[in-house]
């Protein structure tokens, strides 16, 4: 009589076919993960804001330093670059100083709005 069965394990793969299964199974978020979730939800626009203003503020500045050491004002036109490239390069330096104060004013006023919702969910979360 001749047994025709045979079987191969492979682990890797099962972990993959797991791993693939896994992602179409319906998940409950868990306290914890929606604790993360809302952290980064008060920390994402501040930051998404600063990161853009701030490097608009960079490029203002860079552009009136260019106008003051560079002979480009000549090239768009301007007789004397000197005095617009301060001007401007003095407005991208204001914009730049002014960034992390607005960040802060952001952030504070995000975390007083989500601030109920984020003890509500550590306080939970402690009493396990």
């Amino acid at each position: 009589m001749e047994n025709n069965f045979h079987y191969a394990y492979n682990a890797e793969e099962n972990q993959e076919v797991l791993n693939i299964r896994q992602k179409y199974l319906s998940q409950e978020q868990t306290d914890l993960q929606r604790l993360k979730a809302l952290d980064a939800k008060v920390k994402r626009a501040p930051s998404t804001f600063a990161y853009i203003y701030g490097s608009i503020s960079a490029i203002v500045m860079g552009a009136g330093m260019s106008l003051v050491m560079t002979d480009i004002g000549s090239v768009l036109g301007i007789a004397d670059g000197m005095i617009p490239g301060i001007g401007i390069g003095l407005l991208g330096m204001a914009l730049a100083l002014t960034t992390y104060p607005i960040y802060k004013g952001m952030l504070t006023a995000r975390k007083k709005k989500y601030a109920p919702q984020i003890l509500e969910l550590s306080e939970k979360l402690l009493q396990k």
